[in-house]
């Protein structure tokens, strides 16, 4: 069968990336390294594969030399492929780009001053707050799926499925049962929950925290309504009490 003389060798397309975000406060690969295992408790498929970009902003002054080549293949253990390294100094850049890693600095296009005009314009902040941020979804998530809502909530009306994956920068409202991945604040909001009608999810993470369920969800919550937010650096599962009816006669 011929091909359309009109077909192009390679097409580029926008496409949405979900990047797990790695924090270092520590270079010690066995301090990582022990850190990883007991984050995971073992489980094998914990990240899938999942991309990851190392924050190393949060690294202690004076701090061991990192070894770039021993960190990505400790990640790699683990199921995560680090592509990018975040808010690295000019010192590190060489070391990291022999890696074939990115550089990445942080910041979006949306930190970049305009070119004319006040750097504050009130009136178009009050338009970009009072537009609704919200991602709905009205067909079941399957197994091997992944949804994610970037800057904004993320509403599913059926059922998520084992295996499925949803992540949003937002809150996660699912109107139906979770049973997969759920994954709030991608982008770091610690104020992001998880609500769900029956509640039984594989694994959860608010702005990073992780809390797995190998041994099931707590049985007095299990497929109940519950929300589930963050606590300082805990996950805390809450029930949710339906509304009693008002009589208004």
């Amino acid at each position: 069968m011929s091909k359309s003389p009109s077909q192009k060798p390679i097409e580029i397309k926008i496409s949405t990336v979900v990047a797990v975000s790695a924090i270092l406060h520590s270079a010690d690969t066995q301090a990582l390294d022990a850190a990883l295992r007991d984050m995971t408790g073992g489980v094998a498929d914990f990240f899938e594969d999942d991309l990851a970009v190392l924050d190393v902003a949060a690294l202690p002054s004076g701090s061991v030399p990192i070894d770039w080549a021993a960190l990505v293949a400790l990640l790699k253990k683990y199921r995560l492929n680090a592509v990018a390294v975040r808010n690295a100094p000019a010192d590190m850049h060489d070391a990291i780009l022999a890696q074939g890693l990115s550089l990445d600095s942080g910041k979006t296009r949306d930190d970049a001053p305009p070119k004319d005009g006040p750097k504050d314009t009130p009136t178009a902040a009050a338009q970009a707050g009072a537009e609704a941020q919200v991602m709905v979804v009205d067909t079941p998530v399957r197994a091997g799926q992944r949804i994610y809502a970037r800057g904004c909530d993320l509403i599913i009306t059926a059922v998520v499925n084992n295996g499925a994956e949803i992540i949003a920068d937002g809150s996660i409202h699912v109107y139906s049962s979770l049973y997969g991945r759920a994954l709030a604040g991608a982008s770091g909001n610690a104020q992001a929950r998880i609500f769900a009608l029956a509640m039984e999810p594989e694994l959860v993470s608010i702005a990073g925290v992780y809390r797995t369920f190998e041994d099931g969800f707590p049985p007095e919550m299990a497929r109940g309504p519950a929300q589930i937010r963050l606590a300082g650096d805990r996950i805390d599962i809450h029930s949710v009490n339906p509304v009693t009816p008002v009589n208004r006669s």
